[in-house]
């Protein structure tokens, strides 16, 4: 689950980790009170203004504007409130911009230049380890460094059974090249930043940049989070944080009927019993010429409900050319999911596309002979590479 920058702050400063002091607004007259606050609290006379959507790359695309006037966070929270936002990490329609967060500014708060790093926590599962990256060359253009000079970014293996040890916080600071009063501070974000990550049962913490600011304290000036889906049943404070407006609305749809649906950008719909049987069934439509439009886990315990509420949610995307249907019969029956096939036909009126049936398992018989009876016109398969050879001919 994707949380906003706003939202993996809290998480942050939970931990005890440094993070400006922000506000979210959903409108301009609640971003001009928003950055009033903020002044009284901090003293500030400038304020960050920042597009809340679930996608990096805001700077570079204008989600982000530092505010030098309270008449500044008004005309640029009006601009960004109901804007279409597209970065990097967006589609090409980009993101609508529902709220943005008033940050006190720490880019300016003296004289002395401020220094961007790079942080990320994350799982290194080839190693079954957690890995701490980071770079001394943080900001906006962290891909480019990466691209090019590679030896600017450093790795910190953590075994999770020991947790982050002292000497790899010191050797973080010593790499980022801090001294004195910053140095200590860094020890203190890394350990935090570390444990925010474990305890909120995190699969990335990304911050970028962390800032040391003029006075040497250190903050996480933007938060990338992503909880593990599995564990949100220990987080029900974190499930709170759930925006379904920056979801795909037929996955959210999909998730009410617990199927496992993820869209892609093929051709071909799939429904499939299991993960794994999900996977070769994609790759095969690949190798049969086609483009797998999604991954559609019906699950063990499916029925012909949830089969009917699979074909409408397929149905949906309006680049599916024909639909491919993988079932093998253990927990669930294969005649089960063939009276959903029946279902869904009577009930959704007429269908235009294609539609593939492999059926093999757990009463495999009785599903064909209910299909067989039912009158439907509908394609069907006993081995995969003849469901792969069906699949080529009502593309092509």
């Amino acid at each position: 689950m994707n949380l906003h920058e706003f939202q993996g702050k809290s998480i942050l400063k939970k931990y005890g980790v440094s993070v400006p002091e922000g506000i979210v607004a959903f409108n301009a007259k609640e971003a001009v009170e928003a950055a009033k606050i903020m002044e009284k609290r901090t003293g500030t006379q400038r304020w960050a203004v920042k597009a809340q959507i679930h996608a990096g790359g805001r700077g570079k695309s204008g989600g982000v504007k530092i505010a030098k006037s309270l008449e500044e966070v008004e005309t640029y929270a009006a601009q960004m409130i109901g804007m279409k936002l597209i970065t990097p990490q967006t589609s090409a329609e980009g993101k609508l911009v529902r709220k943005v967060l008033i940050e006190q500014n720490i880019y300016y708060p003296g004289e002395e230049p401020i220094q961007e790093f790079y942080m990320s926590i994350l799982l290194n599962r080839q190693r079954g380890r957690t890995m701490l990256m980071y770079s001394p060359r943080g900001g906006m253009d962290i891909e480019a460094v990466a691209l090019e000079t590679p030896e600017q970014i450093f790795t910190e293996e953590i075994d999770p059974r020991v947790g982050i040890q002292d000497f790899q916080c010191r050797r973080i600071a010593f790499n980022l090249g801090l001294s004195g009063e910053a140095y200590k501070q860094m020890l203190h974000f890394v350990k935090s930043l570390y444990q925010a990550y474990q305890g909120s049962d995190a699969s990335l913490f990304e911050i970028n940049p962390v800032i040391k600011a003029s006075d040497g304290k250190i903050f996480a000036a933007d938060a990338k989070v992503v909880i593990d889906n599995s564990a949100l049943f220990r987080h029900p404070d974190i499930v709170e944080m759930r925006d379904l407006d920056e979801e795909d609305p037929i996955e959210v749809e999909a998730g009410n009927y617990k199927l496992n649906y993820i869209k892609l950008d093929g051709n071909v719909g799939c429904m499939v019993n299991g993960a794994g049987l999900a996977m070769a069934t994609m790759d095969m439509i690949k190798m049969s010429g086609g483009a797998p439009a999604n991954f559609l886990d019906v699950g063990g315990t499916a029925d012909a409900k949830r089969v009917e509420q699979a074909f409408r949610i397929i149905l949906k995307d309006p680049n599916v050319k024909a639909i491919l249907i993988n079932i093998f019969g253990g927990i669930v029956r294969c005649d089960r999911v063939a009276q959903g096939i029946v279902d869904a036909y009577k009930n959704i009126g007429q269908i235009k596309v294609p539609i593939i049936v492999r059926l093999q398992g757990t009463n495999a018989k009785e599903a064909s002979e209910l299909i067989q009876k039912s009158g439907l016109k509908v394609l069907t398969a006993i081995e995969l590479q003849e469901a792969a050879n069906l699949v080529n001919k009502v593309l092509h």
